[in-house]
């Protein structure tokens, strides 16, 4: 994993989430803008994730290998799913959706980061 890579996302769901938490005091619904904030973060967790497996793959041994695949995939699949669900109806509380979605990412990141201790 790079660590610079590991903070930029960090950062990026950080501020989705806030965006988020904005849109619902606001009391407006997720817009076409939502959508590229949440597919550029989902490009970034892809590329990370992407990093992570071949580096797992390619021999790279870890004490929790499976437990660190299952994060890594759940890291790339919450926020597009959280983000289909709040635009499927947009309503005020879509931007809750897409919030918590972003912090449910950003924990499975930080455990991805807590998981990468590499063997000797």
């Amino acid at each position: 994993m790079i660590g610079a890579l590991v903070v930029v996302v960090q950062v990026a769901l950080l501020a989705l989430a806030v965006y988020g938490v904005v849109l619902t005091v606001l009391n407006r619904p997720p817009d076409v803008w939502t959508k590229r904030a949440a597919g550029a973060v989902v490009a970034l967790l892809v590329l990370q994730a992407a990093i992570g497996a071949v580096q797992v793959f390619s021999g790279t041994a870890l004490p929790e290998t499976t437990t660190f695949l299952i994060y890594l995939v759940v890291s790339v699949c919450v926020l597009p799913i959280a983000t289909q669900f709040a635009t499927a109806e947009p309503t005020r509380w879509g931007g809750a959706v897409v919030a918590v979605g972003a912090i449910a990412t950003a924990v499975a990141v930080w455990r991805l980061q807590g998981l990468w201790v590499p063997v000797a």
